[in-house]
């Protein structure tokens, strides 16, 4: 038999950072980088796993790990890409 996970959904293992620290993307775990607003979106479609949508003081949408007891998947303390890195 061949076994078939039902889970989907990506996870996040880094983030893009601008100049002022903000963070403008997410790495995903098949190496894709999505802009914030797009990952917002897949996480409150559920296509994101650890993390739950919140709203800053400023009106805008973000992502937050859901606290597991695990400080190793908390998303501040994910790898970070500088936005200059990428070109």
């Amino acid at each position: 038999w061949i076994m078939f996970s039902t889970e989907i959904g990506h996870i996040i293992t880094g983030l893009v950072k601008d100049s002022n620290g903000e963070i403008t993307a997410y790495q995903l775990d098949n190496n894709e980088i999505i802009m914030k607003e797009e990952a917002v979106m897949l996480a409150k479609q559920g296509a994101i796993k650890g993390v739950n949508t919140e709203v800053s003081k400023l009106k805008e949408e973000f992502l937050k790990s859901i606290p597991d007891g695990n400080k190793y998947n908390n998303l501040e303390d994910l790898p970070v890409i500088n936005e200059d890195q990428l070109s």
